[in-house]
């Protein structure tokens, strides 16, 4: 498993930074049903360190079943990086599943996008659905199911150029500052590539023609990162958590800054 590392620790929970690559919770296999416990997920590691989280959580009715998230209140994909909330205890999973709920924590996000994303700054308001047949998400409602509001807003922190030998225009790329208002999967991913200017890296809605390999970037991920998470703690302090950019993705900065 590749490494996870403890952010933050309290009483109430802890706060981890999540490395791509590994999932959350336990899957189950879409064509058996079955549950595949052969790879070690996020849950394996906090189980390990933190027993008295098995129970905590929203547990089955059936309480011989196995509570296969426990102490989880959001997700992040597998390909993407940052922070994460683990609850220690029911009382706090409730309060942090509440605040989530009411959109009461804040959630910033880093995103390097395909191309010139113009204007730098504004919000995106494009509903999200499920694409009909499949367990893709989509923004076209004639091909959709269970559309829900989806709203994110977005800054363009920087600009590059980058000159590929060969190619006679240099390419464009975004870095962008995002910040979801509502939960829905893969919001961030599918909201940039309706505006065209998708995840470097998104092999689900991004650019399906485009090497990263040929054009010289080494990335196997997509370039998403969970920065930070801003909320009340139930006494009132206000208290932010940050995880810091990988080492993957500060090597794709460098390369499109000129400094390979």
């Amino acid at each position: 498993m590749k490494t996870i590392s403890l952010i933050y620790e309290t009483k109430d929970f802890i706060a981890v930074n999540k490395p791509a690559g590994v999932l959350v919770h336990p899957i189950k296999d879409p064509i058996s049903k079955i549950q595949d416990s052969r790879e070690k997920t996020l849950v394996d590691w906090v189980l390990e360190r933190f027993p008295e989280v098995k129970n905590v959580g929203d547990l089955p009715a059936d309480r011989q079943v196995v509570n296969s998230r426990p102490g989880i209140v959001h997700r992040l994909d597998r390909d993407t990086s940052g922070v994460i909330l683990i609850a220690r205890n029911q009382a706090f999973f409730e309060y942090l599943k509440n605040l989530f709920k009411t959109h009461q924590i804040k959630k910033t996000y880093l995103a390097l996008a395909w191309g010139k994303l113009e204007p730098k700054s504004g919000i995106i308001k494009i509903p999200i659905g499920i694409k009909t047949g499949t367990i893709k998400r989509t923004v076209w409602r004639q091909k959709a199911k269970d559309i829900k509001e989806a709203i994110t807003e977005y800054r363009v922190l920087k600009n590059f150029k980058y000159n590929v030998p060969d190619v006679a225009a240099p390419l464009d790329f975004s870095l962008v500052e995002l910040t979801p208002k509502t939960g829905r999967t893969h919001q961030i991913r599918i909201h940039l590539a309706a505006l065209n200017h998708p995840v470097v890296g998104d092999n689900l809605y991004g650019f399906k023609k485009l090497s990263l390999g040929k054009l010289g970037i080494d990335l196997d991920r997509q370039f998403l990162h969970a920065l930070s998470l801003e909320f009340n703690l139930v006494a009132g302090r206000r208290i932010r958590i940050e995880a810091e950019l990988p080492d993957e993705l500060k090597r794709i900065i460098d390369t499109l800054n000129g400094k390979r």
